[in-house]
């Protein structure tokens, strides 16, 4: 009989709990899940280690996700493990963050198995992947369109997750539980092919494939083995390159002649770090966008700029032999200012005064009662209006700004300076003559300071 150790074994040392080490399995009830479970159980007892349980009702199925929830509390406490449980309503997350329902649940899912591990004192959280779900997955992305990344399968350990049956079959886990008399639930959605693309491919193609050669998930799997071996080396070539990346908050730069002289099998590679390197990461990057940055970055450039829209907020440009991506800044709002604490506010940082500062900054004086009134920052609105010194009457920040040529990219994250709610001065447009200092006291000094010119 195949004992828990002998498949558990099949995976490198260093992905098995170690002597007395304490881990968390997560459990959703299924057969595979329950599998892994009794066989860490085995395992960590006979190494004078802990094993813990932890199960999300995602509450997608009415009435069996909680009789599932009910299952695997049963079995938890007839077998002496601790178990963890949590709940969320994953259709309302996505609709909230604008994800699929599996995206949300599995959001939803890893979040929790994380704080449980944290509140059990587990340093590893295991899954019950095995070899026919790494198949999947690479069939899967192999259809919708991958990158090498995509063709590599399951990692077997990935951000304290460890997967130790990639190198087992389902056949061999539902014969481990018929061996061994391993309950288990079904969820019945997995018998219906029509209910996710996943399911489509479990129930019909593959074992279309597995008649043309049954070992058809072994070959798969041990393609995207060679492909992560490949990878490995690509990522430590991309690395030896990254050195010539200029990085600063919401902006990443990188000289086009390194990208396009790169190996062909690195560039998209180095291109994706780079969006790692902005912070903007690499959801919503497909093939079509990375090609068409690699495309402007190899066309020779005629002294103008070049620019790309991405997702996510993310401008591509090529400019000065320099590659350039820069993320949408986020949405500014207003805020107060308090006398002698510097505030930054989008590209600049604020300082009240409530004396008069040196230059750099703008002097407000102000008629009122001497109670000081509230002195806020936030975005210029277009069609407010500035009358300043020498113009017969007050004009709107719209037209101020296309006097100057100030597009409207920059007009929206130009500081505006409101004294008790009215609209004192905005930044290179001027100070309104009702807020002058000139025959007036300087009640207020604003020192203001913009981040250091790029150059490019």
């Amino acid at each position: 009989m195949t004992t828990g150790s002998d498949l558990l074994a099949r995976a490198p040392g260093e992905i098995l709990p170690g002597r007395g080490e304490r881990v968390l399995c997560a459990v959703s009830g299924g057969l595979d899940s329950m599998c892994l479970l009794h066989m860490l159980n085995a395992w960590c007892r006979e190494r004078g280690g802990q094993l813990a349980a932890a199960h999300f009702n995602h509450r997608l199925r009415e009435g069996t996700a909680d009789r599932d929830e009910a299952f695997v509390r049963e079995v938890c406490e007839s077998w002496g493990i601790p178990l963890a449980v949590g709940r969320g309503d994953v259709r309302a997350y996505a609709a909230q963050e604008g994800q699929t329902v599996e995206e949300a649940a599995r959001s939803l899912r890893y979040a929790f198995l994380r704080r449980a591990a944290e509140e059990e004192g587990c340093r590893r959280i295991y899954t019950a992947h095995h070899a026919d779900d790494s198949a999947e997955t690479v069939l899967l992305n192999l259809i919708r369109g991958t990158g090498l990344k995509g063709l590599m399968g399951i990692p077997q350990a990935q951000e304290g997750v460890f997967r130790p049956l990639l190198n087992v079959t389902r056949a061999e886990l539902a014969a481990y539980a018929a061996a061994h008399g391993i309950p288990h639930v079904e969820d019945e959605t997995n018998a219906d092919p029509e209910a996710a693309a996943r399911n489509l491919l479990r129930l019909r193609v593959m074992p279309l494939l597995k008649e043309i050669n049954p070992r058809a998930a072994e070959h798969i799997n041990g393609a995207a083995g060679r492909l992560r071996a490949v990878g490995r080396t690509l990522e430590e070539e991309v690395s030896a390159r990254m050195s010539r990346a200029e990085a600063r908050e919401g902006r990443v730069s990188f000289p086009s002649d390194d990208l396009i002289r790169a190996p062909e099998a690195v560039q998209p590679l180095l291109l994706l770090r780079l969006f790692d390197l902005l912070g903007a990461g690499r959801k919503d990057v497909g093939a079509v966008h990375v090609d068409a940055v690699l495309k402007m970055a190899r066309r020779p450039s005629q002294g103008g700029e070049r620019r790309l829209s991405l997702p996510r907020g993310v401008t591509a440009r090529c400019r000065r032999g320099m590659l350039i991506l820069e993320a949408r800044p986020p949405a500014l709002t207003e805020v107060p200012l308090t006398p002698g604490c510097p505030l930054r506010w989008g590209d600049y940082t604020l300082t009240l005064l409530n004396r008069p500062g040196k230059s750099g900054g703008i002097a407000l004086g102000w008629r009122g009662s001497s109670e000081e009134p509230a002195v806020t920052v936030g975005p210029a609105v277009p069609g407010e209006r500035l009358k300043l010194p020498g113009a017969r009457g007050g004009r709107s920040v719209k037209r101020l700004c296309l006097d100057r040529r100030i597009p409207p990219e920059e007009r929206e994250r130009l500081p505006a300076i409101r004294v008790g709610g009215e609209l004192a001065a905005v930044w290179r447009l001027g100070v309104d003559t009702e807020f002058l200092p000139e025959g007036k006291p300087v009640r207020f000094a604003i020192m203001i300071k913009h981040r250091e010119a790029d150059g490019i």
